[in-house]
């Protein structure tokens, strides 16, 4: 083990403002992220966070984050979540709600108001972003998921 003191004022707790977060960081068409935490930032290891903004009735390219894990948090608005290989499945998430995209999800964002910007905090399992832009011919009419719960019993009774 080493002896040597660390310099917590260096190596320590980071905050960074609102106001310098870095939009120069992989991109998909209609949206805009901006980096916050990564390791050219901030020397993190194992997770990139960042926000994203989504304009009023506007949606992404049909995009995956290769091998990364994603977790979506929205802040303002409502996201439309279209996912699989032509886009067949939709769900919607509001403030508050959280979106998990699991690896190599072909899926694409959605700004299901008409008047309101989306507003959404994103945060991936690796230190740098992962973007691979896709073509897609999605399909006319995705069918709706509901998330259930697994390990919780979900206001079912009597079972």
């Amino acid at each position: 083990m080493s002896s040597e003191k660390i310099d917590w004022k260096l190596n320590g707790v980071k905050v960074i403002p609102a106001n310098s977060l870095d939009p120069n960081t992989a991109q998909t068409p209609g949206m805009n992220r901006a980096a916050a935490i990564n390791h050219a930032r901030v020397g993190a290891q194992k997770i990139w966070a960042g926000t994203v903004s989504i304009h009023p009735n506007a949606k992404t390219g049909g995009h995956h984050h290769g091998p990364l894990e994603s977790v979506i948090y929205v802040v303002r608005g409502k996201a439309r979540m279209r996912w699989g290989d032509r886009l067949e499945y939709v769900a919607e998430a509001g403030p508050g709600d959280f979106i998990f995209v699991p690896p190599y999800v072909p899926h694409q964002e959605i700004n299901a108001s008409p008047d309101e910007s989306l507003e959404c905090v994103l945060v991936r399992s690796d230190n740098e972003a992962v973007v691979v832009n896709l073509d897609i011919d999605p399909v006319e009419e995705p069918s709706p998921v509901v998330w259930v719960d697994p390990i919780h019993n979900c206001g079912k009774t009597g079972d």
